[in-house]
């Protein structure tokens, strides 16, 4: 029931005895204005600047509607808020107020005894209590730290080298008090978990801010992704062993595979990230069906026959996967074909926006038009499905200029962080008009609240190959726990890394590691990183390619686990890749865990994420837990164990539906 409590010049709110916030004439709820914006594209959230600020604080109010589901509040005569609630979930909604606004401000109840998950994508930090977290899409490129690997990454890739920075920032949080909240927006947002009330700040007026409240955190998590969206489960060939990402023309990848495969290397499919024409550099790049590179039909050389190739692959149980982003080459067919309709965003002149990238000009396809967007959905279906590709990866919902001109009027800058969503909508309906729902995927890098409900599969984007904490294999693990606690759950990342500047070479230590940490997530895709020549590769190092052919082996046995996993997210929220607290709640240690995971309930994972290290200190909480390697049973506390290469550090719950087949795992499974 909500509560609206009158005090001398103000209100308390409240829902079933919480305090949500109050407001007075010297400390006003509510703050809305307006200012002048400039951008300078490129520069992120960073180029992002504001003249000539004025505020308005609203401090008269006055209650309009006052009943136990729903409240209206009247702000200063020029902002309405509408509170209702319902199924233990409260939503503010905002009316009546000047279209011209474009500064929010709104205090809400802060505790100072909470932690705060959430928030997207985050690298290192997952308690965002006491920090300022701004929510903007863009690619976070490498170098974070003060390092001189960070240094160097910085320099090598024009990275500014803002921790803040990532592509699926999630404007939504969750408490250790067991409440969420969510902000229905698509302009830039900074959350201030600073101060003794959570401010949020927004470049314009949130359509809604919800708020729910459960009983654990479990049921938190649960019931903020009912509501914000949830993703849907992938084909079951996902798991049937390794995504193996290979470059080159058709017969290099054959003699490649053949290669693995020999070695005993279970393999559920082949990632061919240029035969579109994407190019071996690690920036994203304009493509093109029609390029040389593409090898498709008969201007193609990679490629001479793609369809028999992948029927070939198909028939051995093993599916092709391609590469798609929405910028388009200006040399290709499909933007003479695109322009030539008008479906390409447009600068301020109302030409094609060009954009420069390392391999030229390239236009971005206008997804605000829905006649563009239906184009693309048929291009997607007619180059991809229908050549008889399961899947891609679709990259690139980052890129749309915050200073572009949209067919829809929206402003780009208002459109800027709900451009991925429209990307994943893109390519799910262009996999679900075919009816090929349950057989073909396609996963992305970027995305924004409501990316749940379309985006395939999310995946950590370029990291270094290497073990710096802030870019490399120590950096996914906090990605994919805050990407979970914030509403994200089929996740993974590039087995390798894939940024490698002209000094950093990736060493076969660091690719063992990320190799045997992948077999226990969701999905197991390898990358050849951007130089290829470079890195250290399975296929051409004897050791690496049984290490591989081990952990392959390891992962398509987990199957039935996987699976189960994966319903359980769909079913109740609970991630894949979940932070220990949420088991653990009352365990004071779970909570600062932050470089191990427990892979469903039953798994807890702690992989190795330093150079030339053989041993593994974890956290173990309060149960009967079982080492998968020796069956050597431990209880709560510090432990510390032997993880040579192929062993890392993976303990099952001894009361677990699973431990018969998690021991026929240590039983069966080839040693190195």
């Amino acid at each position: 029931m909500i509560c609206v409590e009158p005090t001398q010049d103000g209100f308390i709110f409240s829902v079933e005895g919480r305090r949500i916030f109050s407001h007075s004439r010297r400390s006003p709820c509510v703050e809305i204005g307006t200012a002048e914006t400039s951008v300078k594209s490129g520069r992120g959230y960073g180029g992002l600047r504001r003249r000539g600020a004025v505020r308005n604080p609203l401090r008269t109010c006055k209650i309009v509607e006052n009943g136990e589901g729903f409240v209206a509040i009247d702000f200063d005569g020029r902002l309405r808020l509408g509170a209702s609630y319902k199924d233990s979930v409260l939503r503010l909604s905002f009316s009546r107020y000047d279209s011209s606004i474009n500064m929010f401000r709104f205090r809400m109840a802060a505790y100072p005894d909470e932690r705060i998950y959430g928030g997207g994508e985050r690298q290192a930090r997952l308690d965002l209590k006491l920090s300022r977290v701004p929510l903007w899409v863009e690619d976070r490129g490498v170098g974070h730290g003060s390092g001189l690997i960070a240094t160097f990454s910085r320099r090598a890739s024009g990275s500014t080298g803002d921790g803040n920075a990532t592509p699926f920032p999630v404007p939504a949080f969750i408490s250790t008090l067991n409440y969420w909240c969510a902000i229905d927006t698509s302009a830039f947002v900074r959350i201030d978990f600073k101060r003794s009330s959570t401010v949020i700040d927004a470049w314009g007026v949130p359509r809604e801010i919800s708020l729910g409240f459960a009983r654990d955190p479990a049921a938190t998590i649960g019931a903020m992704t009912a509501t914000i969206g949830r993703q849907s489960a992938p084909p079951s060939w996902c798991y049937d062993g390794a995504w193996l990402g290979f470059r080159g023309p058709q017969a290099e990848l054959t003699r490649k595979l053949q290669r693995v495969l020999d070695a005993g290397v279970k393999v559920a499919a082949l990632h061919a990230s240029d035969w579109s024409g994407h190019p071996l550099s690690g920036k994203i790049a304009p493509w093109d069906l029609s390029l040389p590179a593409a090898g498709t039909g008969s201007s193609g050389t990679a490629y001479p026959d793609l369809e028999g190739f992948i029927a070939g692959l198909r028939g051995r149980g093993i599916r092709f996967l391609g590469y798609v982003n929405p910028l388009l080459s200006t040399k290709g067919r499909l933007y003479a074909e695109a322009s030539t309709y008008d479906y390409c965003v447009k600068d301020a002149a109302g030409h094609d926006y060009l954009l420069a990238t390392p391999q030229g000009t390239a236009a971005l396809v206008d997804l605000s038009s829905a006649e563009a967007f239906s184009w693309i959905k048929d291009v997607l279906r007619r180059e991809l499905i229908d050549r008889g590709m399961s899947g891609w990866m679709a990259d690139g919902g980052e890129c749309l200029p915050p200073e572009a001109r949209l067919a829809s009027g929206e402003s780009g800058l208002l459109a800027h962080n709900r451009w991925p969503v429209l990307w994943a909508q893109a390519n799910r309906e262009a996999i679900e008009e075919t009816g090929s729902g349950s057989e073909a995927l396609f996963f992305v890098r970027s995305g924004w609240l409501g990316s749940a409900r379309s985006a395939g599969i999310v995946w950590a984007g370029d990291r270094l190959a290497d073990f710096s904490r802030e870019d490399g294999l120590p950096s996914v693990v906090p990605a994919a726990l805050s990407l979970g606690l914030s509403g994200i759950g089929f996740w993974h990342s590039e087995i390798g890394g894939s940024s490698t500047a002209a000094w950093l070479r990736r060493s076969r230590e660091c690719l063992d590691r990320w190799t045997e940490m992948a077999a226990f997530t969701p999905f197991f895709r390898t990358s050849e990183g951007q130089r290829p020549e470079a890195n250290a590769q399975h296929w051409s190092d004897d050791s690496s390619l049984a290490l591989l052919a081990r952990m392959s082996e390891v992962y398509a046995a987990l199957k039935p686990y996987h699976l189960a996993v994966g319903a359980e997210y769909v079913r109740t929220g609970l991630p894949p890749l979940r932070h220990p607290w949420l088991a653990y709640p009352e365990d004071a240690e779970s909570h600062r865990l932050i470089h191990q995971y427990l892979y469903g309930r039953d798994l807890m994972v702690a992989p190795v994420l330093e150079a030339k290290r053989e041993l593994t200190k974890l956290y173990l909480p309060e149960d009967e837990w079982v080492h998968l390697w020796s069956s050597r049973v431990f209880r709560r506390g510090t432990v510390l164990v032997d993880s040579p290469a192929g062993c890392p550090a993976v303990f099952y719950r001894a009361s677990s539906a699973f431990a018969p087949l998690f021991d026929a795992i240590r039983r069966t499974v080839r040693r190195l």
